[in-house]
């Protein structure tokens, strides 16, 4: 399997999973989730799901400063319906990292590790780009995700024309892949610049 290296050295988020050690899938339900991870996912790394997942990164470490965070225990919450824009891809991406789903996730056993209404959109979070709230300690953080502040290679976008007419040739198809992924490597570069946490 061969992908870009940089996915590699994105800072990886370490969470704890009481369902995971209930059903003996991780020694006391602690793993860790990459970024190469949710490309896996997703299927592709666009600067969206780069983005989805410093925003998750970022809000937990606020969240939890000295302990992993306890996936299944984490409300989601964002102001779009999940159809507009990219909230629904921001969603899945979080979804995956917290666990927290809407109504088509686990349904828990014996009351306990119930994942749903955890997720929920069309919220008033006012300005941010998704909120992160402890479902044991009520603590939230408003995220914001900008990164228009990283610009595009000048000639991605004639590539991606070429491409998407289906006009491009071999060597012009590995180029726009690269300029692409070459953008969202310079994001995940910027944290500081790209995410605000309040």
């Amino acid at each position: 399997m061969t992908y870009p290296e940089f996915y590699n050295k994105i800072e990886t988020i370490k969470v704890q999973d009481e369902l995971s050690s209930f059903l003996g899938a991780f020694e006391d339900g602690i793993y860790e989730i990459s970024y190469l991870d949710v490309v896996k996912g997703a299927g592709h790394s666009c600067p969206t799901v780069l983005g989805a997942y410093l925003m998750t990164l970022e809000s937990l470490k606020a969240l939890y400063p000295n302990e992993p965070a306890k996936r299944g225990e984490i409300e989601v919450s964002f102001s779009q319906r999940q159809s507009e824009a990219v909230a629904g891809v921001i969603g899945n991406v979080a979804m995956n990292i917290t666990g927290a789903c809407t109504t088509n996730g686990f349904k828990g056993i014996g009351g306990k590790f119930d994942r749903n209404y955890l997720l929920k959109f069309e919220q008033d979070i006012n300005e941010a780009s998704a909120r992160f709230t402890r479902v044991d300690t009520k603590q939230s953080v408003d995220v914001i995700y900008d990164p228009s502040s990283i610009q595009f290679n000048p000639s991605m976008q004639a590539l991606m024309q070429k491409c998407v007419q289906g006009n491009a040739n071999e060597t012009e198809k590995l180029e726009f892949g690269r300029l692409w992924q070459e953008r969202v490597e310079k994001i995940s570069k910027n944290i500081s610049n790209v995410i605000t946490i309040s």
